[in-house]
This record gives structure tokens, sequence and C-alpha cells, in this order.
């Protein structure tokens, strides 16, 4: 299970990370650890990942995802990190993350992997629709 957080920025744009370790971008967040909800495993790696000690928000997107080739299924869960006014704490651990950016969905959609970026879509519909959605491969259901 993994858990990710949603930024955006006061025009609307959402915070993207770039892990060191592969080519697509990312959403703040991380793996659910053994006995931590997944608002704590977000709560954590948001500190870990951002250097930024945050409440975390409300759920908004429960994503299933079907099993492939070396993995089993799993749920992501992305809660609502609100609005950063100042990104000037951002601090990142340069052994995990590159770098990170204010991103359009346009330009997220690119630098996401096409579940994610669906995933992504989804919570900043939620967070505007005052609602959850839950999702199967990165489509809404129902």
């Amino acid at each position: 299970m993994g858990a990710g957080v949603l930024f955006t920025g006061a025009d609307g744009r959402v915070l993207l990370v770039e892990p060191t370790y592969k080519s697509s971008w990312e959403v703040p967040g991380g793996a659910v650890e053994a006995d931590e909800s997944p608002r704590a495993a977000a709560r954590r790696e948001v500190l870990e990942e951002l250097g930024l000690a945050v409440e975390v928000g409300r759920l908004l997107v429960t994503d299933w995802v079907p099993p492939r080739e070396g993995r089993t299924d799993g749920l992501m869960l992305i809660f609502d990190g609100g609005v950063l006014s100042s990104t000037d704490r951002i601090t990142l651990p340069a052994d995990e993350l590159r770098s990170w950016a204010w991103c359009t969905p346009a330009e997220a959609a690119q630098r996401l992997i096409p579940l994610l970026a669906r995933r992504v879509a989804a919570a900043v519909r939620a967070r505007a629709d005052g609602a959850s959605y839950y999702l199967e491969d990165g489509h809404v259901t129902g």
C-alpha cells in the first residue's frame, strides 16, 4: 500500500517530485510501513521527502492497482495536503530526490506515468468537488 499527498499552489498547479532512482516523477509520498496508518505514512513521507511537517487532510483518492508481472495488486491513496503558500522551507534528501516542480495538468501528464497522471487528475477533481473517489487502475468507477 502506498500513500501520497496532493499539494497545490495558489494558482492550482500541483507539486511533483523527481526521484533519483527512476525516470518518471511522483507526488510526495511512499510506502506504508508495517503497523503504520496510511495517513501517518503520508505525513512521514512528506517530512522525509520535503522537510515539511504538515497535517495531512482528507482522503481524496483510493486507487486499486491490479497485479502485473512481478507485483501483486495494491491500494494507493492520495490525501489532501492543501495549498502551499511558501516553498522556501522545502528541503530535498539528495540521495532520494533530484528536484521538485509546480506543474500544470498538462505538465503533470508529461512527467508522470499514465496511471499516476490519472490518479493525480482524479485527486484534483475530488478536492474541487469536495468528494473522495474510488479508482481502479487510475480510472473512476461507478
